[in-house]
């Protein structure tokens, strides 16, 4: 029989537990791991829009198609990754793999839907350097623009739904000024920090969680190992970095403490990014908003990001070992968490004292995004009332018309180019 059938025969809908798992000991289907790469290459290869629009695609391929999990359950599976730190469409699917093909799937789950993504902005990152004359100046001018409409637009979209109330607007609000009078990695771990303080205090009065079961094949002490090397590799990188002087270890420190603290969305690691690479001078500024910009017109999570990055940056490694690292870097947290939260998620969930500090940790982010809108996005990018109407034309088109990002970085490069030749 064809292969998606013969997978979907080994675990039925009415066969799985109401977290959507295999019942009982069911092991995955020979060949599962082949299966989910093929399936999430083809995810990697169409999922354009974002990690909202990712998880809408996920739905409807591995939910209502394949059948791979019950609604309820993709429902709790949403919930905990946009509780955890880390991209949440990325975790998703990580965490779909494991379900469907144990680590191997999940591993190759997230393999095959960060590749095609990844690949395209490190070849990028090699044809951005012949960007040298007018036309190429007009493009990376054109990409920034963008940039500026789609961290408007995330902005503007997160604030309905984490900071709807004055409490978390004030939380947000309180965010914005951390970030502007301390600066840098401090005053974003600092806010987020006293945003979950805060959420503690005001924001306890949110829906309760639903009541449901997350079923996978991941023991508790499996989860305490992965709790315990998220932990490892956020402590002992810069201490060894530090030690030795090394490069790499520093480039790996960088990018998986800009994984580790990312609530809310892909977005939210362009300030933390910032302030790992551009700030000590690995990255120019404006190569860095280029390739923001360019970010947004490929498919898949917008953590590939750290492919160019990793490529461009001055000091050695970069290139394609540079890239590699910093993907590495960047997924891992993210990753260790969801593998390391899976047997603990339906104790966590229950606790209000966790939701209402993730409330105001979310709140928190909000203000982020928002102080990284006007520095560095803004003031770098929009540098007369020209650059402002090309930027607000792509919010428009991005809020209003809900175009897809991909028009919109085409039209923001060839607008850029006439702007430069005017």
């Amino acid at each position: 029989m064809p292969v998606r059938d013969q997978a979907e025969s080994v675990a039925s809908p009415s066969e799985r537990t109401a977290g959507g798992a295999p019942a009982g000991n069911a092991m995955p289907a020979a060949g599962a791991t082949g299966e989910v790469f093929r399936t999430f290459l083809k995810l990697g290869l169409t999922s354009f829009g974002g990690p909202i629009a990712h998880l809408g695609y996920y739905h409807d391929e591995l939910v209502r198609r394949r059948r791979w999990i019950d609604e309820a359950g993709y429902a709790d599976l949403v919930a905990l990754s946009q509780f955890l730190p880390g991209p949440a469409s990325s975790q998703t699917g990580f965490a779909l793999g494991l379900l469907r093909g144990g680590l191997r799937g999940a591993l190759a789950a997230w393999l095959a839907f960060t590749l095609p993504s990844a690949l395209l902005l490190l070849a990028f990152a090699y044809g951005a350097a012949a960007f040298s004359g007018p036309l190429g100046a007009g493009v990376l001018h054109g990409l920034k623009l963008v940039a500026v409409a789609v961290v408007a637009q995330a902005v503007w979209g997160m604030a309905r739904s984490l900071a709807p109330d004055r409490e978390r607007a004030s939380i947000a609000l309180g965010a914005v000024l951390v970030v502007v009078f301390l600066g840098g990695s401090p005053g974003q771990v600092g806010a987020i920090l006293l945003g979950a303080l805060a959420g503690l205090a005001l924001c306890r009065g949110g829906p309760a969680s639903t009541v449901g079961h997350l079923a996978f094949p991941v023991s508790r002490r499996a989860g305490a190992v992965a709790l315990a090397l998220f932990a490892a590799f956020l402590l002992l990188p810069p201490v060894l970095a530090g030690l030795t002087g090394a490069q790499a270890i520093a480039l790996f420190d960088a990018f998986y403490r800009s994984g580790a603290l990312v609530f809310g969305g892909g977005h939210v690691v362009l300030p933390l990014l910032r302030a790992e690479v551009v700030d000590p001078g690995w990255v120019g500024a404006d190569a860095f908003l280029a390739g923001y910009g360019a970010a947004q017109a490929v498919p898949g999570p917008l953590f590939t990001f750290a492919a160019y990055l990793g490529a461009v940056m001055g000091p050695e490694p970069n290139g394609v070992a540079g890239a590699a690292i910093a993907l590495v870097a960047i997924f891992l947290p993210g990753l260790l968490l969801m593998y390391g939260a899976l047997p603990f998620w339906d104790v966590l969930r229950a606790r209000p004292n966790a939701q209402a500090a993730m409330r105001g940790a979310n709140a928190a982010v909000v203000g982020i995004l928002g102080a990284a809108l006007y520095d560095p996005v803004w003031t770098s990018a929009v540098l007369g009332p020209r650059d402002f109407a090309l930027a607000l034309a792509g919010f428009v088109l991005l809020t209003v018309w809900k175009a897809p990002s991909w028009v919109v970085v085409l039209l923001g490069a060839v607008g850029g180019v006439f702007l430069t030749a005017a």
